[in-house]
Parts: C-alpha cells; structure tokens; sequence
C-alpha cells in the first residue's frame, strides 16, 4: 500500500480512530457492568474500527481515497 494521505489526514485519523476506540470501551464497560445486552455489538463495531482508523494513520493510507474519492483532508 502507497502513502496517500498527508500529515494532517494522519493525524486526524489517529485522534479519530483513539476517540471511536474510547467510545467502544465505554460501551463495553456499560455492558459489562449490566447494560442493555445489545451494546456489546456497537461496543465492538467502534473498537473494530478504531482499529482500523488508527492503523491508517499509522501507515499513510487511507481506504476511501483508495477506492478514488477525493477527501479534504
């Protein structure tokens, strides 16, 4: 995979992808402390993809702009 993001789309998709991973563990602290049964599958959807938003920061690369939408950032 080629770089094709620049320092600002990396950054913002680190915080981005720490912030929707917080937000995961959150819920999945909520489920496991006796929340709704049905939070375990949005609590894993956003740590899942805040995996994957970090993992493109990480790298330089970003997933839409691959499939060739243009982004702003």
């Amino acid at each position: 995979m080629q770089c094709n993001i620049d320092r600002s789309g990396r950054t913002l998709r680190l915080v981005m992808g720490a912030i929707i991973e917080m937000i995961g563990f959150a819920l999945l602290l909520w489920w496991y402390r006796g929340g709704p049964p049905w939070s375990i599958w949005p609590a894993i959807a956003c740590i899942g993809l805040g995996n994957f938003a970090i993992i493109e920061g990480t790298i330089g690369w970003c997933a839409v702009r691959a499939m060739g939408f243009r982004t702003p950032i």
